[in-house]
């Protein structure tokens, strides 16, 4: 697919995602998750009420960096340390795919007041038979942002490419075209900002690099995310300069 038929499904995507959304609002269609919501509220209802009794026991440090998304956000337990002097939050959970985040991302972000919002989600595309299409994950995306836009109009939303990993390895062609699509969605939009990870994955030959994942192959280990805190630093760095 050329970089100039991406932008268009990207364009198109987006614009026709808008007016379901829009549509659905005012009761004229289907809701547009419905083929998504009622697993994703089997799965993970349980953990998002945990989520929520955690927001009630604690309070957000100020000026805070909202993390939200699947299990590698989960298990960054050092994100506070490596995102110092910033102050994070972390709202990861299990294995979410983008049709998980898209059912519960209003109730993870509504509590919180926050500068920005950093968004992590890896497991729509994994090489399996139902795996979602590239512009089926960009426009769940889409939804996800207009759902964190309802509380939150302003605050920046960063998005962590999903990264490469040697278990879904042979998934990498079609999760490179949902990078792009969900690259081009963030081109598009001022307060988008997407964070690339290929080349600090893979290696000369074009493989991914093991050394940065646990034994599973697919979560990271402390290298790895030394690797993602220095891109998200980076990126927050040039869009939201420290305050001396």
């Amino acid at each position: 697919m050329t970089k100039k038929l991406m932008f268009v499904v990207a364009l198109v995507s987006a614009t026709c995602w808008h007016s379901v959304v829009s549509a659905q609002s005012q009761g004229s269609v289907p809701d547009p998750l419905v083929e998504y919501r009622e697993q994703a509220i089997k799965r993970w209802e349980d953990d998002i009420v945990k989520l929520e009794e955690l927001d009630k026991q604690q309070k957000d440090p100020p000026h805070a960096i909202l993390f939200i998304g699947s299990s590698s956000i989960r298990r960054w337990t050092e994100l506070d340390a490596d995102l110092a002097p910033r102050r994070t939050i972390n709202r990861g959970y299990g294995g979410a795919k983008f049709s998980d985040l898209a059912v519960y991302a209003e109730r993870l972000v509504q509590p919180h007041r926050c500068a920005a919002i950093v968004i992590f989600v890896g497991n729509d595309i994994v090489g399996k038979a139902d795996d979602k299409t590239p512009a089926e994950v960009a426009r769940l995306f889409q939804y996800v942002v207009d759902q964190i836009r309802k509380s939150h109009a302003t605050p920046p939303v960063f998005l962590i490419a999903i990264t490469p990993t040697p278990s879904r390895f042979n998934a990498w062609p079609q999760i490179k075209q949902a990078n792009a699509a969900l690259e081009k969605i963030c081109e598009l939009d001022d307060s988008l900002y997407f964070i690339a990870t290929e080349s600090k994955y893979l290696d000369d030959q074009g493989q991914p690099i093991p050394k940065y994942f646990v034994e599973d192959r697919l979560h990271q280990n402390r290298e790895g995310y030394a690797v993602w805190s220095q891109l998200v630093k980076a990126k927050l760095d040039a869009v939201m300069p420290p305050k001396n």
